[in-house]
């Protein structure tokens, strides 16, 4: 199923047009009207978690209609945006027109890229002279603070790594998650101390995270799919260990330790996926 370009452009301008309808100040939605951009920007935030959610779950209906949500997000963001006379949507499109063609000259000009790796390497020069351009001189200017905690811990890694601030290889990483650990077990409070995490422990496990994701960036593996994958497979687990409890008739909770590892191995054995 495919839609050509003119009927492409017209659901676009009915999008636009709905946006304006909702935001007419004597008109519109109550709602939509009192919204700005700080409160929309959570909202935009889930929407594309929820392509993601999509894409990984192989969704294609919902996929479609998630993809829809996140572009009423570009299409509000831009709304309000026009209001207060900075730019429309049509000015956010031209400018991610003008992007792409600009940061793919072997494809629109006359540059040569002959593998993946040489494209990144163009890329990430045209984003440097970007950045130049806009007087940001920085190796780390720019990365959204927005961005979830270990895609943007990765991110400024690998900013640093750019201008050689690395480490030689991954032993060198792996050997600060060691000293970080230690660190982490030196702000430990002692058995039976109540009171909430110092702020030492809080600085020192925060490190401890960093180190972590940097091993992995080093070792190739991106940090957030792996936690994700590693929790999705926690949940399915768990779920099963729920089922194995009702099924015997019993409550997980105040089971003794020994019962409960059992039943995870089961659960393991039976969602080895």
């Amino acid at each position: 199923m495919t839609s050509s370009p003119s009927q492409a452009a017209q659901e676009l301008e009915r999008l636009i047009a709905i946006m304006a309808r909702l935001r007419d100040p004597e008109t519109g939605c109550p709602w939509d009207r009192e919204q700005n951009f700080a409160s929309i920007a959570p909202y935009t935030i889930e929407e594309a978690y929820e392509v993601a959610d999509a894409v990984a779950r192989a969704d294609m209906p919902g996929l479609k209609s998630e993809l829809g949500d996140l572009l009423l997000q570009v299409a509000y963001h831009s709304r309000m945006a026009e209001e207060q006379g900075e730019f429309a949507f049509g000015d956010v499109a031209r400018a991610i027109n003008e992007k792409m063609i600009s940061r793919h000259p072997h494809v629109f000009g006359e540059a040569a890229a002959r593998s993946a790796g040489e494209q990144t390497a163009l890329w990430e020069a045209q984003k440097a002279q970007e950045r130049a351009a806009r007087a940001q001189t920085g190796a780390l200017d720019d990365v959204p603070l927005a961005l979830p905690a270990l895609t943007r811990a990765e991110k400024i890694q690998k900013r640093a790594a750019r201008v050689g601030f690395d480490w030689p290889d991954p032993e060198g990483a792996r050997d600060k998650i060691m000293e970080e650990i230690e660190e982490v077990r030196a702000e430990i409070a002692p058995p039976g101390d109540q009171s909430p995490p110092s702020a030492a422990l809080v600085d020192e496990m925060g490190d401890l995270l960093f180190s972590v994701v940097n091993w992995s960036r080093m070792l190739g593996v991106d940090p957030e799919a792996a936690l994700r994958e590693a929790t999705r497979k926690f949940e399915a687990r768990f779920r099963r260990v729920e089922a194995i409890a009702a099924a015997q008739g019993a409550n997980m909770k105040g089971q003794h330790l020994d019962v409960l590892e059992d039943w995870w191995r089961q659960a393991k054995r039976e969602t080895q996926s």
